[in-house]
């Protein structure tokens, strides 16, 4: 096994692990807050949205800090800070005395962690440029197969454990994907220190396709928006177009997971389609697919329609964010690869995070089927963006 496949292995192995713990917390963070002492539904719902959105901020400002200090002293130690700092955190969580602490903790959790934005970048600099779609699918893959079973294995695990025991076994299984991590093996020297030195202003003056770049940026921006805009309120979606269902969790969890279980079917078939045809035009494929598959889930009026639906929206997203990924590391100089990441990820949490807050206010004024009109335009309109400012202009540049 080569060098770069043995670090890929890791990286997914450790990607699973990690899913796995963190995926758990989802479903059980409204009852700790409960635990905690917010009774009210409106509170909790208020507080949820709080302690889950705390994360995106703190990643979104500190994530282009920690990719210049990757460039600077290498990956794999900011890697190892970051998974090692994420399990130790979700400990913390479980010591949470109150919801004021866990909001703190949780905003301590985005400015340390990052372990997503740590990883691609090793993963992009040690792969070789044609097998880097494949390899970022596989790490794609290896994050939704864990984050599709964390919910089923916490869920009911928590019932037994409790509620802080579960935040002590998320933080666990972080720190045995950083354990797993330890055995990578980085051979890229870590950049010149008059590259590290140089300003933001001139970093993107130097980029070869600065252009393309900040057009990945908006995507990443745009679709992330589009994302979250809908995903929150998918279970109250279900519940008003199946009013008389009895086991509105179990067909909502149907409908969810039919989304990662196409992204994790087809991750490597896109990424080797990445590899033959270029990641920008699998990235274009993939935000005109998302738009049209986003009109008639509005037009629905069985679970089951919209779970096909999903399915063909999950095949999407297998193309989108690996996609984007790899077009980055095409365009980009090794010597800065870390921190366009990290403004590359910065925009993701931005656009989640607004996503969020603005989706809830639209869908309370639209109502929910209209979302995903307003949610298709949207990527029909990223993916004219991506035609003219990305795939038109990297074949003339190459």
């Amino acid at each position: 096994m080569a060098m770069w496949q043995r670090n890929l292995f890791i990286c997914c192995m450790a990607s699973f692990i990690v899913s796995v713990g963190m995926s758990q917390m989802a479903p059980i963070l409204p009852l700790y807050i409960q635990e905690l002492g917010v009774e009210a539904p409106e509170d909790v719902a208020r507080w949820s949205g709080i302690v889950f959105g705390c994360n995106f901020v703190s990643l979104a400002i500190f994530s282009p800090i920690w990719g210049r200090l990757a460039d600077k002293y290498g990956r794999k130690p900011m890697i190892l800070r970051a998974s090692g700092w994420l399990g130790l955190i979700m400990i913390a969580l479980g010591f949470a005395q109150s919801v004021w602490q866990l909001a703190g903790l949780r905003l301590l959790q985005g400015a340390m962690s990052g372990f997503q934005a740590a990883v691609v970048p090793l993963i992009a600099a040690e792969t070789p440029r044609d097998k880097s779609g494949w390899a970022m699918s596989m790490f794609f893959a290896s994050q939704v197969t864990g984050g599709l079973l964390g919910p089923v294995f916490g869920g009911g695990l928590s019932e037994v454990i409790g509620y802080r025991h579960s935040f002590f076994l998320i933080g666990s299984l972080c720190l045995l994907g950083c354990l797993a991590l330890t055995f990578l093996h980085e051979t890229r020297r870590p950049a010149p220190a008059a590259t590290v030195a140089m300003s933001t202003r001139e970093t993107f003056a130097g980029l070869p396709y600065r252009t393309a770049t900040l057009a990945v940026f908006l995507t990443t921006f745009l679709m992330h928006f589009s994302i979250t805009c809908v995903q929150p309120m998918l279970t109250v979606y279900v519940a008003e177009i199946a009013p008389d269902t009895e086991h509105l969790a179990v067909v909502s969890g149907f409908v969810f997971s039919c989304s990662g279980l196409a992204s994790m079917l087809f991750a490597s078939r896109l990424g080797h389609m990445s590899d033959t045809i270029g990641a920008h035009r699998v990235l274009l494929g993939s935000l005109t697919l998302a738009g049209m598959v986003s009109f008639p889930q509005g037009l629905v009026t069985t679970p089951l329609q919209l779970g096909v639906l999903r399915f063909i929206h999950g095949i999407a997203m297998a193309g989108l964010i690996p996609a984007t990924n790899d077009t980055i590391r095409k365009m980009t100089p090794s010597s800065c690869l870390g921190r366009i990441y990290g403004f590359n990820q910065s925009a993701q949490f931005i656009g989640m995070f607004t996503g969020a807050f603005i989706g809830g206010q639209l869908t309370a004024w639209i109502g929910f089927a209209h979302m995903f009109f307003v949610v298709g335009a949207l990527l029909l309109l990223c993916a004219f963006w991506c035609k003219t400012r990305v795939v038109d202009v990297l074949p003339q540049a190459g």
